[in-house]
């Protein structure tokens, strides 16, 4: 069986629906499943719905846009009688009935229940245009097949009870789901973390011993750096997974970082392709013996850097380590870099919940600190070390790290 997964930019419009079908004819549509992101932006979109729940400002108004947008994208794949319109539209209802009724003031708890909507939808609109124009699928609601605890917006899998379900799957069919989402003991929905499509996909195809997954993007694949963010980047046409984790862990965007490890697993060939230009080959993650160490790089921006420094000038030791990354998970915030001296420890931090201010609150109580925000970090993999200096040229460096050939830099 075949993994597809087709990201927001794949669907953001009509247009972009109908080429996904044009993709699907090039890949030989059958015995697959879909996994479908929310269309263009409407992850931001209902964030912000949320946002202004919470504020107590007027939510409704931004739902109707979202609706709004969404039939009109509808209007020009169906007909004005098309049944696929009035479930579109009861979605959206959905929405508002939720919020009106809630009454937990848990913030990722509500956000979970609004933002995996947008998946719900995207899907359901791309089932039914396939199926009229003839290529048969039938549509499945992830929470049914993905299990997770109760951490909303960051859920673990509950690998064992999700394997169960999956398999039950009929592997001669195709089906198409949402990416990002699954559900907990209460079936209530729960989402993977931002960007967690690609891992939904992934989850599929483990469960599934998939023949391969792919993952379609705006770009050629796996490239040696974001071509938004740097010039001369080039095409890595094939990476190990070790490769391909390591540049997750990084940073790279156009890989998810939990992705990985369950295709590794099992030895599930990983694809990177356009669905611009669907016939080119792309970039082929896997078990590799023509692992490009090409020079790459990586730019994680909105980070944070936190120094944490004992007052009495002893030593930074292993109760100081443990205390501190216990109050780090405690707030979900991670580290992307780390480097300790004597009496002082250096950490670039990512802070996906905005908890820093109360991390930092509770760090003061027993050590000096100093933040800053809005830096970014830059990674160079298989950097040339000869030509090192070309790196800080225009850079403040605020922390710098370089171990074998990876070069790593704090700026802002």
């Amino acid at each position: 069986m075949k993994i597809f997964k087709f990201g927001g930019a794949s669907v953001k419009d009509a247009e972009s629906i109908k080429n996904v079908a044009v993709v699907l004819k090039t890949e030989h549509f059958s015995n697959c499943l879909i996994v479908v992101s929310a269309m263009g932006k409407t992850t931001n979109a209902l964030e912000k719905v949320v946002q202004y729940y919470f504020e107590k400002k007027n939510y409704e108004t931004e739902v109707e846009n979202i609706k709004e947008n969404h039939l009109k994208i509808t209007g020009e794949l169906f007909s004005k009688n098309h049944p696929v319109l009035a479930e579109i539209a009861v979605f959206f209802d959905d929405i508002n009935s939720f919020l009106r009724r809630n009454k937990s003031p848990n913030y990722s708890f509500v956000y979970d229940q609004v933002v995996g909507c947008g998946e719900m939808i995207s899907s359901k609109i791309l089932s039914e245009y396939l199926n009229d124009i003839h290529f048969k699928n039938s549509w499945i609601d992830a929470r049914d097949f993905i299990k997770t605890d109760s951490q909303y917006r960051e859920g673990t899998v509950n690998w064992e009870e999700t394997e169960k379900n999956i398999e039950l799957l009929n592997k001669s069919e195709c089906f198409v789901t949402q990416g990002f989402i699954g559900s907990d003991d209460n079936n209530f929905t729960v989402t993977l973390g931002r960007e967690g499509s690609d891992y939904s996909a992934a989850i599929f195809a483990y469960c599934l011993n998939a023949d391969h997954l792919t993952i379609w993007k705006d770009v050629p694949g796996v490239m040696t750096g974001d071509p938004r963010k740097f010039e001369n980047v080039s095409l890595l046409s094939e990476i190990s997974y070790e490769e391909a984790i390591e540049m997750a862990y990084y940073g790279a965007s156009v890989i998810h970082p939990k992705t990985l490890q369950p295709l590794k697993q099992k030895n599930i060939p990983f694809f990177v392709k356009s669905f611009i230009d669907p016939k080119n080959a792309g970039t082929k993650v896997g078990v590799s013996e023509k692992n490009e160490f090409v020079e790459s790089y990586i730019l994680k921006e909105n980070q944070l850097l936190m120094s944490v420094s004992t007052r009495d000038f002893s030593f930074i030791a292993e109760e100081h380590l443990s205390l501190i990354f216990s109050l780090l998970a405690k707030f979900k915030i991670k580290i992307s870099l780390m480097q300790n001296s004597a009496i002082s420890l250096a950490m670039c931090l990512e802070d996906k919940f905005n908890n820093i201010d109360l991390l930092k609150e509770e760090v003061d109580h027993l050590f000096n600190t100093e933040l800053t925000k809005n830096v970014s970090l830059f990674t160079i993999r298989n950097a040339d070390l000869k030509n090192i200096e070309k790196f800080y040229t225009g850079k403040k460096v605020l922390l710098e790290q370089i171990s074998k050939q990876t070069v790593q830099m704090v700026t802002c």
